[in-house]
């Protein structure tokens, strides 16, 4: 029996993937995430700011090993809201997908570590992470567990189940106003550093294969590092970070 194509095997997902609505990009940086509801006629195909490596037909299976996963990129938009074409310089990079295939995860010690995602999961994942393969026709991304971000359950980045030691945090509002009353631009204000733990991640895997659990608990309202992590908004307009603990400075109360 000849062996079963990517293209079946890919197939078998792409009915229930997620549409990732309401995934928008804050102003405060280069975008990150576009909306993209149920993939309109207006998403066209994934285009990325990286040349994809081309797989040649004859290969009908591609595996991941280790730690490693592939997802199938989410496509982003190629015109604006009011129709207008995008050079590719203007177009988000996707940082959603779903996953296809998954390696067998890695030993540490003397231990077996799964991979924490398996096929037909939703993701986020870093920003630029990754090798980009063109496959059978479809466009996907090789990536190593920890450039994952975090499962989306739903439609909205509220919903994220942070992945290892990532937190998700709601940032508090940025002044729109200076002290005397100048309405500031988006480019002028100061951003965030405040915001409240909504979710965080089951904790880093140390040496021994034991898994520590992180010191932030949901609720906690922190102060971060300026530019860490990526930004994000929910579909209520609510603005997110998605960070590694690391980058919390400290625990208010």
């Amino acid at each position: 029996m000849a062996a079963t194509t990517a293209h079946q095997l890919f197939s078998a997902q792409q009915a229930g993937m997620a549409s990732f609505v309401g995934l928008r990009a804050t102003s405060a940086r280069p975008a990150t995430l576009t909306s993209a509801g149920a993939f309109p006629s207006r998403c066209l195909r994934a285009v990325s700011v990286r040349a994809a490596t081309v797989v040649a037909p004859k290969f009908k299976t591609l595996k991941p090993l280790g730690d490693r996963v592939l997802v199938k990129i989410q496509n982003t938009e190629e015109k604006t809201t009011g129709g207008i074409l995008l050079p590719t310089t203007a177009q988000s990079k996707p940082q959603g997908g779903e996953v296809v295939e998954v390696g067998e995860g890695k030993t540490i010690g003397d231990k077996k570590i799964e991979t924490p995602v398996t096929r037909g999961d939703s993701i986020v994942y870093s920003k630029f992470a990754g090798t980009e393969v063109e496959f059978n026709g479809e466009d996907l991304l090789l990536l190593k567990e920890d450039d994952i971000v975090g499962l989306l359950k739903g439609e909205d980045i509220a919903e994220l189940k942070p992945l290892n030691d990532r937190v998700l945090i709601k940032v508090t509002e940025a002044e729109e106003k200076t002290a005397g009353g100048v309405l500031l631009t988006d480019s002028a204000k100061e951003k965030p550093v405040i915001g409240e733990v909504k979710a965080a991640g089951p904790g880093t895997i140390g040496e021994d294969g034991s898994r520590k659990p992180l010191d932030l608990k949901v609720g906690n309202t922190v102060l971060y590092s300026k530019y860490a992590g990526s930004d994000f908004k929910g579909k209520d307009g609510t603005a997110y970070v998605v960070l590694r603990a690391a980058d919390v400075l400290a625990v208010l109360s």
